[in-house]
């Protein structure tokens, strides 16, 4: 399976997030080639806020469920490691590559009373060598200088994909990156693949392919999409006094 994810990044593909078993199984009888979860959409559906509020324990059962329910590639979203040090972080990790899981993102930046910060590039390159050299999995690592909106962020991302690459990520993912001189400027100073998320204003999956991207993830904003609509549906069901808004 970690063959078949990597092999996947020589060319743009869209990649969906799931937060349940269901879910995951839908993305593949849709014919998506992989599924990741979403992290905040997984928490948001056990009563959680994102952020690593949610037990790892009560996250490695959904993912159990979901490996034991799709035949294709699974990645999963591991925040900011569950874990303070190396060991702890790498420990998660080896749960999940146990499980057979395919790959996995990792944030660097940090929750610190509330607030994100961009952790110490340089201290975070060296986690990802740390669990790169005894975990065999898709280290795909989330940058989170776009999402933060950092000084001089071009730059700065810049810097830390090539400190990454060096560690030995296996990619990079670019939350809020939008602009198409910004996501051009990535590709072009690393040879990992560059993965995007979905945002207003990203441009259209043939831009992205023609810009070198690799990788599209849709994070949370389907599961959002999804639950918002249930309010409207109910209100529509009690305000007519049946049940046909379910069948419409």
């Amino acid at each position: 399976m970690i063959a078949r994810f990597k092999q996947l990044h020589q060319s743009l593909f869209i990649l969906p997030n799931a937060w349940n078993p269901k879910s995951a199984l839908q993305f593949q009888q849709a014919n998506f080639p992989a599924v990741a979860t979403s992290s905040a959409a997984v928490a948001n559906s056990l009563g959680y806020e994102d952020g690593e509020a949610m037990p790892f324990e009560e996250y490695l059962l959904i993912v159990r469920r979901i490996m034991a329910t799709v035949q294709i590639p699974v990645t999963v979203d591991i925040e900011m490691g569950y874990g303070k040090t190396n060991e702890a972080i790498y420990a998660n990790v080896q749960q999940l590559a146990t499980l057979g899981v395919a790959g996995i993102n990792i944030e660097d930046s940090t929750l610190q009373s509330g607030n994100r910060k961009l952790k110490d590039a340089n201290t975070f390159a060296e986690t990802i060598a740390y669990v790169k050299n005894k975990v065999d999995l898709f280290i795909n690592v989330r940058c989170d200088t776009y999402l933060l909106n950092v000084a001089n962020k071009q730059t700065e991302t810049i810097a830390r994909i090539q400190l990454y690459e060096a560690a030995g990520a296996d990619g990079v993912f670019l939350p809020c990156i939008s602009a198409e001189a910004d996501i051009g400027e990535a590709v072009s100073h690393t040879t990992l693949p560059i993965n995007v998320m979905c945002i207003p204003g990203l441009p259209d999956f043939e831009t992205l392919q023609t810009l070198g991207v690799k990788r599209v993830s849709m994070g949370p904003f389907l599961f959002n999409k999804l639950y918002d609509s249930l309010t409207p549906l109910t209100q529509a069901i009690t305000a007519i006094n049946n049940f046909s808004p379910l069948f419409a």
